[in-house]
């Protein structure tokens, strides 16, 4: 009982002294939530943002790449710490200086990323980290000190105009946001958007209804409640497969490219050349050979 008790104080000397070691304390009532909507950057800022995107590119490429050469030859890894140190000697670096011509925070957010990337691979709930290419999406990250949301206005740091944006929530006022991160993003198709992340409170529960429902899934019913309602099955592959047959049978009745007609000078067997020519009034093909 002593030693129980002596563990329980231990205990709550540890609990009391983490706020005081992280500087803040984890709520565990709140829940963060998301709102993507569509960013129309002007040529400027998209110019501004696509140097952010490179500069974030070229860290993590760097720092991955010094974690392999860390691996092979040392058998060692590297903590958060050591990347932020390595960041700063890339910044110092003259080839690298334009990696100082945007905001630093979207660089240590990428860090952090490839951190906790790393974690989950050796945690098993993820793959290998892999090199960033500019043909994929680009996303960078801002935290508060590097971004401000005033009157439904984005800014974002070392940009002098506000980012233009569209909000898409009509039930959400966007004037009282107060959002943690933002994340601005270019797909693929060359569309912007920029997301804003928000800790929020859990919503209240709704009345209980007084009855519970049982949820069966199968396959020829998409569900079955156990009061006998049935919800179909929507059956999205049959539907795709229907239209990739169309799309199929529409390809097979175009006729073939017309190969171009050959010229020039081409090998063969036996060590000769072979020009062929097609004049534009005729259409046979004159051969001439001649020995190499």
């Amino acid at each position: 009982m002593e030693s129980r008790a002596a563990g329980q104080d231990k205990m709550a000397d540890r609990t009391v002294w983490l706020p005081q070691f992280f500087d803040y304390t984890y709520d565990t009532v709140r829940m963060r939530t998301a709102y993507r909507c569509r960013a129309y950057p002007d040529q400027g800022q998209r110019a501004a943002l696509n140097r952010t995107f490179g500069c974030v590119r070229v860290v993590w490429n760097h720092s991955l790449a010094e974690r392999h050469r860390r691996w092979h030859t040392d058998h060692t890894g590297m903590t958060y710490a050591q990347s932020d140190r390595a960041l700063t000697t890339m910044k110092q670096d003259p080839g690298l200086a334009f990696l100082s011509e945007v905001s630093s925070v979207p660089l240590q957010q990428t860090l952090r990323h490839q951190h906790q990337a790393f974690s989950a691979f050796f945690a098993k709930r993820a793959r290998y980290p892999r090199f960033k290419s500019r043909r994929s999406r680009q996303s960078a990250h801002y935290t508060r000190s590097a971004f401000s949301l005033r009157s439904g206005v984005l800014r974002l740091a070392k940009m002098s105009t506000p980012l233009p944006f569209v909000w898409s929530w009509p039930d959400v006022d966007v004037t009282g946001l107060d959002p943690t991160m933002v994340i601005v993003s270019r797909e693929e198709d060359g569309r912007w958007y920029v997301t804003f992340t928000i800790d929020t409170d859990d919503p209240e529960p709704l009345p209980a209804a007084g009855r519970a429902v049982g949820i069966d899934l199968g396959v020829t019913d998409f569900a079955a409640t156990s009061h006998g309602d049935k919800i179909a099955n929507p059956r999205h592959l049959d539907r795709k497969s229907r239209n990739l047959a169309r799309y199929q049978r529409r390809l097979a009745r175009r006729p073939p490219p017309s190969s171009p007609a050959p010229t020039g000078r081409s090998a063969t067997r036996d060590g000769t050349s072979c020009t062929a020519s097609v004049p534009a009034s005729s259409a046979r093909t004159t051969w001439s050979r001649s020995r190499t």
